[in-house]
């Protein structure tokens, strides 16, 4: 039931339900919030586009070639996590020599002069905090670390990189990779042969080959802990502002409507639509890169 659950989160399909205000006056409100301060901005894939990482749900997005994997599929085939750690060993790559934008960076400058209490992001790619955002709680986790489902060691994602470079020596030589092939997750399509050929390793600690990317996949439950930060952050700010995000899935989508029930504004700065897009204070359809170049 979790699986089929998941799968249909991952296809939903967000179309318009409201129309775009006037860009001058969306611009003018959007501005109004970050100049009172305490806006909590929620990000999503759309914000590191420009970093070379592809979106999930835009015309150009990974989801037009490509379904994740959801937690019950990782969580209980061994066949499925050997496929994903074969792609994902050539794919992270790219995602580790991805730099943050002038995006991001926007964000940090906000955050110094109290425009922003904090972000909540969708994305697992650590390009916030890599660009020096303070308070930053990452909703679906962090690809730089990895669990075991056996026994809950952690070991940052270099570490384990290096062992499996030790462990398939010239794999990727044979591997002709298209950057833009590279999933939002690190995930890359690769031919079964190579898929087999992959050797994994096994935990530092008990030498299981269930590992995982410390991320929350479809299917999976956020921690309790991270609702429990999410939560505190809400409270603390006065405004929500939705960047690059179409709030598809449930943990983004509930923020909306936590500051809709707490009748407090909501600005969505998008390209696209978003989900409960009628429940906005104001809809400002633009790309990203054009929106922050009219802000302060």
């Amino acid at each position: 039931m979790a699986h089929h659950s998941a799968v249909r989160s991952m296809q939903r399909i967000v179309e318009q339900s409201a129309e775009a205000h006037d860009p001058d006056q969306a611009r003018a409100g959007v501005q109004q919030l970050l100049d009172t301060g305490k806006v909590l901005v929620l990000t999503g894939a759309g914000v590191s586009t420009d970093s070379g990482i592809p979106d999930y749900r835009g015309p150009n997005g990974s989801l037009q070639r490509h379904r994740p994997m959801t937690y019950q599929e990782f969580r209980y085939r061994p066949d499925a996590r050997q496929r994903y750690w074969a792609r994902s060993y050539v794919g992270w790559r790219h995602m580790f020599r991805a730099e943050p934008n002038n995006i991001h960076r926007r964000l940090v400058d906000w955050e110094e002069h109290g425009k922003i209490s904090g972000i909540i992001t969708q994305n697992v790619d650590g390009l916030h905090q890599q660009a020096g955002s303070r308070r930053v709680i990452p909703v679906h986790g962090d690809l730089s670390v990895v669990s075991c489902l056996e026994c809950g060691f952690h070991e940052d994602r270099e570490s384990l990189d290096a062992r499996l470079q030790a462990a398939n020596p010239g794999y990727l030589e044979q591997v002709e990779l298209d950057p833009r092939a590279v999933n939002p997750d690190g995930d890359v399509e690769l031919p079964n042969e190579l898929v087999h050929q992959f050797v994994m390793v096994g935990c530092l600690r008990c030498g299981s080959i269930a590992l995982k990317p410390d991320v929350v996949y479809f299917g999976e439950s956020v921690p309790a802990e991270r609702k429990q930060q999410i939560a505190q952050l809400e409270e603390e700010s006065n405004a929500l502002l939705v960047m690059g995000s179409s709030l598809a899935v449930m943990s983004g989508y509930r923020v909306l409507l936590n500051f809709v029930q707490r009748d407090l504004p909501v600005a969505l700065v998008t390209n696209g639509h978003v989900r409960g897009e009628e429940k906005a204070t104001w809809r400002w359809r633009v790309p990203l890169g054009r929106a922050l170049s009219q802000l302060s």
